[in-house]
């Protein structure tokens, strides 16, 4: 039986479409579409158990995948199967997580899965831009509980023009490639980087992904029209008692108001708000505490969060005694690793980075190998977030979504500020030793004194900043955060991280918590992000105002040269053995790689004494080196023989050429030692090659002056014969006559 297929289109324009299709694939789950755009195809399936798991949060997994297949190419390794998911498809998994899960109901606890495949890979379109659109869609064909239709999709500026879901080349001279979340009404998630920017800027950039992410939302919603949209089920809500949620309110709402005006620290802070509860739950019997079954630390949280958003709303304060737009205190230092290339100190309030930097050569880039992208980078970052940093112990299992996260906005925000012309790999490790509140910006700013430490010059600093945001829809007031806690961003109606040069800014990352946030807000907490994060700028060029001159003493230099591809060869020698045993003696590292464009070799040096550098780009010279015919060369004697002397080039060491005995001095010369010796340095010029040996000619004694009443040698007579043995006449030392013009065809002899 065919199946009914459903399907609508969106048109991007430039000739490029979006289709979203269903009906045909996967129709046991309990919703299922195919996106495509081009001959890339996303396959999106969601499913949610009917059964509400035993837990209080929404148990929501989304996976992102993409196969080789897809490609038509091998997973790389030893085992030919797809693993552990790349760091770029956990990013993508995260860009749809954080739009989809606000949309649930909170009291929505059944364990829902949603997985995105990418099943057909076109070099020119990006699947990660699709990945939200398929995932909505999927989800506005099932039955699940779920607000509104949402959609993502990316914005670039190329020659001053916004485009929706550039192509990887559109994006190569984009200065904008940012992702936008969103529904038909509200902005939900904004992450991305941008070539120093203004707010202004990245304010039309998001309003015109916006636009774009209204037809996509209108499009699901006429196919799921079509398809014929399931009835929302049923769920088993989470009790609710309205008496007893005004009772606590009323119980610890005054207490908690006063607790969080006395701005007291994170620890102090805890605890007295644990009192707070502990007060409260003692004043119930053990048998209401049981019967209420957490409803009682359900409303506390509650009324917590109300007084600590209305004291911040009606005078201005926050829980640690700041007023709305101030940073807190900050103390920074660098060098403070003795052994590493660069390290750096940032701590600001209760949040503390220690960054590292190491260099090195371009075999130490990181390989991206995903079927929509291979390449490599050569300057990345890494995010570190232990438990010890928030004071808690729990199993350590790899690194977190999060952490990838984290450490791939801190990356997207410097990386522009490091010089295409860096010779170097660059890594920076950042260390979470304390968290309160904005870990990933701490990183931002200890990752640039890091660097500026260890010497990699820098286009500019960057700091980060990151912002909350609290509101009240009904008396219309709201309240901008500039560097907030960890409880202001979990209390907050919006948590947004911008970093930045003192000329624009570098990256962002936003998650919008409030419906129908306007674009007016939106501009002022930006404009307020920039001077927040201005004046964290300025600590850390107090601290360092700029790169260092030259790398550490004991991190390794960098040396780049190029050679044209025939020396590549001759440098690394049979089987390798001469950059083997040249590495071994300058203690040195040597790398060469093939520039496709020019197509000459970059041999890159790398080596912690200059004498080593040194001496193997004397080495290289020395391979290359190509005598000029008519010019004059220092050389020197290294071996001595009975028809002349090999001498060495001075500037080459390593090119040898026989100077024969003839070519020492006017004078006949019987021993080679009455006029040079092991050692002896003197100037030959060079003939080139030979035309009767065929071999390099160099001379002593042309560039001596001619003994008074020399008399050259008269040539050797040839007695009418030329060099093949023939006289004049083109006869033989025979007699015959051997000329081809002349010859007769010989006769065939005929046997008997």
């Amino acid at each position: 039986m065919i199946p009914q297929v459903f399907k609508e289109v969106i048109d991007l324009g430039d000739g490029r479409e979006i289709s979203i299709e269903t009906g045909k694939l996967a129709k046991q789950a309990h919703g299922s579409v195919v996106v495509q755009s081009g001959k890339c195809m996303l396959l999106c399936t969601v499913v949610s158990n009917y059964k509400q798991a035993d837990v209080d949060f929404l148990p929501l997994t989304v996976d992102y995948r993409e196969k080789f297949a897809a490609a038509g190419r091998y997973p790389g390794g030893f085992f030919k199967r797809e693993a552990r998911p790349s760091d770029g498809e956990v990013l993508t998994m995260r860009l749809v997580d954080r739009v989809l899960r606000p949309l649930f109901p909170k009291d929505y606890h059944s364990e829902t899965q949603v997985m995105i495949q990418l099943m057909s890979h076109d070099d020119e379109v990006m699947p990660d831009a699709m990945a939200g659109l398929a995932a909505s869609a999927a989800i506005m064909l099932s039955d699940f509980p779920f607000e509104c239709a949402i959609s993502e999709a990316r914005v670039g500026r190329v020659n001053g023009e916004f485009v929706i879901n550039p192509t990887r080349a559109q994006l190569e001279e984009s200065d904008i490639d940012m992702m936008i979340g969103a529904s038909a009404d509200s902005v939900m998630m904004v992450e991305g980087e941008m070539d120093e920017i203004s707010e202004e800027e990245m304010t039309e950039a998001i309003k015109f992904a916006h636009e774009a992410i209204k037809v996509q939302c209108a499009a699901q919603l006429k196919l799921a029209e079509a398809f014929g949209k399931k009835e929302t089920r049923e769920y088993e809500p989470e009790r609710e008692d309205e008496a007893l949620a005004q009772k606590i309110h009323d119980m610890a709402y005054d207490k908690v108001y006063a607790v969080a005006k006395a701005g007291s620290s994170k620890h102090e802070r805890s605890a007295a708000f644990s009192e707070i509860k502990e007060e409260i739950i003692a004043s119930f019997s053990e048998e209401e505490v049981e019967d209420y079954d957490g409803l009682i630390s359900k409303y506390y949280s509650k009324a917590e969060k109300s007084a600590v958003r209305d004291l911040t709303l009606n005078e201005g304060l926050r829980l640690d005694g700041r007023k709305t737009t101030d940073i807190r205190p900050i103390w920074c230092e660098v060098d403070y690793l003795p052994s590493t290339h660069g390290s750096a100190i940032f701590t600001r309030g209760e949040t503390q980075a220690l960054a590292t930097v190491t260099l090195g050569t371009s075999r130490e880039a990181n390989q991206i190998d995903m079927p929509s992208y291979e390449g490599e980078e050569r300057f990345y970052l890494h995010y570190n977030f232990p438990p010890f940093s928030t004071g808690e112990a729990r199993p350590i299992r790899g690194t977190s979504r999060r952490e990838v996260g984290h450490g791939n906005l801190a990356q997207r925000a410097l990386k522009g500020m490091v010089p295409e012309d860096c010779p170097y790999t660059v890594r920076v490790v950042s260390e979470v030793l304390e968290s309160n509140g904005s870990s990933s910006m701490a990183t931002v700013c200890s990752g640039t004194m890091a660097m500026m430490d260890a010497g990699v010059q820098l286009k500019k600093p960057v700091s980060g900043i990151a912002m909350g945001l609290i509101s009240d829809a009904d008396s219309g007031k709201y309240a901008v955060l500039s560097d907030i806690l960890g409880d202001e961003d979990h209390l907050g109606d919006m948590d947004f991280k911008v970093t930045g040069t003192a000329d624009g800014i570098t990256a962002c990352q936003m998650d919008i918590k409030v419906k129908g946030l306007s674009y007016e807000i939106l501009v002022n907490a930006l404009q307020q992000a920039r001077e927040g994060r201005l004046h964290i700028l300025t600590k850390l060029t107090d601290t360092i105002a700029a790169p260092n001159d030259d790398v550490k003493s004991h991190a390794p230099k960098m040396v780049t040269r190029t050679i044209p591809n025939e020396f590549i060869g001759a440098l690394i020698g049979p089987g390798g053995k001469v950059i083997q045993e040249l590495q071994k003696e300058t203690n040195t590292t040597i790398v060469i790689n093939e520039d496709p464009v020019t197509e000459e070799g970059i041999v890159e040096i790398l080596g912690t004494g200059q004498e080593g550098i040194d001496a193997v780009l004397a080495k290289i010279d020395s391979l290359m080196f190509k005598p000029e015919v008519g010019s004059v060369y220092e050389v020197k004697v290294i071996k001595m023989l009975d028809f002349g002397a090999v001498v060495e080039y001075m500037d080459a060491p390593g090119n040898e050429v026989l100077l024969h005995v003839s070519e020492l001095a006017w004078e006949r010369t019987e021993n080679v030692s009455d006029v040079v010796n092991m050692g002896d340095v003197f100037d030959v010029k060079y003939f080139g090659i030979d035309s009767r040996t065929r071999k390099e000619k160099v001379s002593r004694k042309a560039i001596l002056p001619k003994p008074e009443g020399y008399v050259a040698r008269p040539p050797r007579e040839s007695n009418g014969r030329d060099n093949r043995g023939r006289d004049n006449r083109g006869r033989d030392n025979r007699g015959r006559d051997n000329r081809r013009d002349d010859r007769k065809p010989r006769e065939e002899k005929k046997e008997d």
